[in-house]
């Protein structure tokens, strides 16, 4: 078996999505922006999927009701070559072995087979670990884990390749959120289920002396002219092919990059602006 770093509390995690179950609808926006992104994507497919699935149970289905949570160790219960199409809406970021489970992914897509997926990306809530950094240094002269260690683009490019994906997409796209103050953000984060599952994390108990002062700060730092602070959020959108005889054959590495239109089989004139 591979190892690989064992970065996030998995039984917590699904303990804390349990408990935003009843919450999320009421700040899932990031999920239902990720959503309608992915479903633009897709309008310019020129093929019909008939055995799709989503991997996360959590917001609207992209395209299918057939859902799955990845399991607490970390193995997809998913046969092999199985499925035309697979997608995950913001629930790939959490996992210790973002590679394996890619190559699962992979490995359970049909030949000609799309997966399609966002996940937060290495900028998202940056404003908030840096703040949260800066007060542990002055409070307990050191620093613990806080907010999630999110990949970034290069990153999932290069995991793209490595799970053997035809004709990868990366992108992104930053969101950037403002609120009344800093604990209406948290209130966001503990309906969404994304709040601290890291394994290092400080797991002392945090005085409301920290608390205030990463408001104060955060205040200081990050607010706009109103009044109001800023978050930032960043997505990452992932699309690629398991490979089949029919597809563009990829060029030498340097010679050229690949069109969007090619990855999505479509002609360029089809895409949205």
């Amino acid at each position: 078996m591979t190892n690989h770093p064992n970065i996030f509390d998995r039984a917590l995690l699904q303990k804390k999505y349990a408990r935003a179950s009843k919450k999320f609808t009421q700040s899932n926006f990031l999920f239902s922006f990720a959503h309608k992104q992915m479903l633009e994507s897709l309008s310019v497919v020129k093929k019909e999927f008939i055995a799709p699935l989503q991997i996360g149970t959590r917001g609207e289905a992209i395209y299918d009701d057939k859902k799955i949570d990845i399991a607490e160790n970390e193995i997809l219960p998913i046969d092999q070559n199985n499925y035309d199409f697979i997608a995950s809406n913001l629930s790939l970021h959490s996992t210790n072995d973002l590679p394996g489970v890619m190559s699962q992914i992979q490995l359970a897509l049909k030949p000609d087979g799309l997966f399609i997926a966002s996940l937060f990306g290495g900028e998202t809530l940056f404003e908030l670990r840096n703040i949260m950094q800066q007060v542990e240094m002055e409070l307990y002269g050191g620093i613990s884990p806080r907010v999630f260690p999110f990949a970034d683009l290069p990153q999932m490019g290069s995991l793209m390749q490595r799970a053997n994906f035809n004709l990868p997409v990366i992108d992104s796209e930053k969101v950037t959120v403002s609120y009344d103050n800093i604990f209406k953000l948290f209130h966001d984060l503990r309906n969404m289920g994304e709040t601290n599952i890291i394994h290092e994390r400080r797991k002392k108990f945090t005085s409301r002396t920290f608390f205030m002062k990463v408001a104060e700060e955060y205040q200081k730092q990050y607010a706009e002219s109103d009044g109001r602070i800023i978050a930032t959020f960043e997505i990452i959108f992932l699309l690629g092919w398991k490979p089949h005889d029919s597809q563009q054959k990829p060029l030498r590495p340097g010679t050229a990059k690949n069109r969007l239109a090619d990855a999505l089989n479509t002609d360029e004139g089809n895409l949205p602006c």
